[in-house]
């Protein structure tokens, strides 16, 4: 199996135990979230009449062996041809994007492009071109390696948006919630950037400009988030789960479709999962399953995103695919007064398949810190009984909490007291984390907070395969 061996250290900055496992006592300097202007430099356009800018990837079909290319053109149409060629090969190909437009309010979008690049070779990498002489530009990107149990693999954990102080080159790769445009938001990439361990793909957990925070949903910000982090999206693919600020649904200003400038802008490959609908579906990457589920879509019985995990969660093979990982916006397991019990609607109708299916992992955003659950369910409640407090279960997943990047919104820092006994860590600060899947056993995860070095860990634990390696693996003793 060819076991990797580390051992991670557990560096708290102060801390307090309560009922259940770490409320941190680092207290963070007390500063507003401020997004920056219009005119700097993390905002700039591409030099060149109608370049393209925006420019972001995602995975484009079930396994890894395709991907979808976006990018916007301010002015005119121009070319809907990406040019893409593998690093060691002098033949190029060619794949034809599809355009589209809207409209939000007093505001119209340009020329958003989507081109679906499929046949890649796997752990391949890849050049592309788009655009038009001479303002082509250039980018690449690397395929995952071919989907097995045992295939290591790297997801980074952030809650904001890129700085430009660090050449993109020396990051591969990031996974994020609630980014926002902020000054933070710079600091908490930068961050990321300078981590000694590099993640292959972003695990993109919801909330991305921010724009509804502006008078009449102000649609610029989605322009200039999407050049803001585009020195990462260009480069590697951002796995997208809708949140609450891509609603957009705002019916005192006519705006009556939700979430219209998020579908626009960014595609999911739902049709290869059998879903309905971009905003639930599921991909296999290296030795992870991961689902993503939409918080703020139907999800009761008999409605389409229920049917389709019902019929989703059997199909994930575990000898293939050990680890089980699902992403959604609103945490189920949330001890912050923010957004407290936002998720128990959906905790209810889905968490015991969790538990059936032995979940692994399960990432959220929507609350503006850091929190990490011990493995507990509560299901045993059938309303006469009486038993709904959550309790330990080792069949059950761990619920990680990172919305935590730095948004124009600040930080959630109102944590509920006692600590309840689920609750393993937590902490008001903004970070990042990330996931290192070493095989079909074991994976390394640690979040690190903004005020520390960037090698230091505020929280670290191993986790242990619910399928292959079921042991206990909580860091808390009750």
């Amino acid at each position: 199996m060819g076991f990797r061996i580390c051992f991670f250290l557990l560096i708290l900055t102060g801390a307090s135990f309560c009922n259940g496992g770490i409320t941190s006592s680092f207290l963070r300097k007390e500063a507003k979230s401020i997004d920056m202007p219009f005119d700097s430099d993390v905002f700039a356009l591409p030099s060149g009449y109608n370049a393209p800018q925006q420019v972001h990837i995602t995975q484009g079909d079930h396994v890894g062996r395709a991907v979808i290319v976006s990018w916007v053109t301010q002015n005119e149409p121009g070319s809907e041809t990406v040019v893409y060629w593998a690093a060691r090969s002098h033949r190029k190909h060619h794949a034809t994007a599809r355009v589209t437009i809207y409209k939000y309010y007093n505001y119209t979008s340009g020329f958003i492009h989507h081109c679906t690049i499929k046949h890649l070779k796997f752990d391949t990498k890849y050049y592309y071109e788009i655009g038009t002489r001479p303002t082509v530009r250039r980018f690449w990107f690397r395929t995952p390696p071919a989907v097995g149990p045992d295939v290591p693999y790297t997801f980074g954990l952030i809650g904001k948006p890129l700085s430009r102080i660090i050449s993109i080159r020396k990051m591969t790769g990031i996974c994020a919630g609630d980014l926002g445009q902020t000054y933070d938001s710079n600091l908490t990439l930068t961050h990321y950037e300078m981590n000694p361990v590099k993640g292959q793909a972003v695990l993109y957990v919801g909330d991305l400009s921010y724009a509804d925070h502006y008078e009449f949903h102000d649609n610029r910000r989605w322009d200039t988030w999407g050049r803001f982090v585009e020195r990462s999206t260009a480069f590697q693919p951002w796995i997208w789960t809708a949140g609450n600020h891509e609603l957009d649904y705002e019916p005192s200003i006519g705006e009556k479709k939700p979430f219209k400038p998020f579908l626009h802008r960014y595609r999911t490959p739902f049709q290869a999962s059998g879903s309905t609908d971009p905003l639930w579906y599921s991909i296999k990457r290296a030795s992870a399953y991961i689902i993503v589920l939409s918080s703020y879509s139907a999800y009761g019985m008999y409605t389409p995103q229920y049917q389709w995990l019902w019929q989703e969660l059997p199909k994930v093979n575990r000898s293939e695919t050990p680890w089980l990982i699902v992403l959604m916006h609103s945490p189920w397991y949330n001890s912050n007064s923010y957004h407290y019990m936002e998720g128990e609607t959906m905790r209810v109708m889905f968490e015991p398949w969790f538990v059936q299916y032995k979940v692994d992992l399960v990432f959220a955003g929507h609350v503006h810190a850091y929190e990490r659950s011990e493995r507990v369910s509560n299901i045993a409640y059938n309303i006469v009984n009486g038993e709904c407090t959550p309790v330990h279960d080792q069949s059950a997943p761990v619920y990680i909490t990172i919305g935590d990047g730095g948004n124009i919104e600040g930080l959630a820092n109102n944590m509920t007291m006692p600590q309840p006994k689920y609750s393993a860590f937590r902490e008001a600060s903004f970070g990042h984390a990330m996931l290192e899947i070493k095989n079909r056993t074991h994976a390394y995860y640690g979040w690190h907070r903004n005020a520390d070095g960037f090698a230091v860990r505020a929280d670290s634990v191993t986790f242990f395969n619910r399928y292959w390696h079921p042991i206990d693996d909580s860091t808390t003793k009750n």
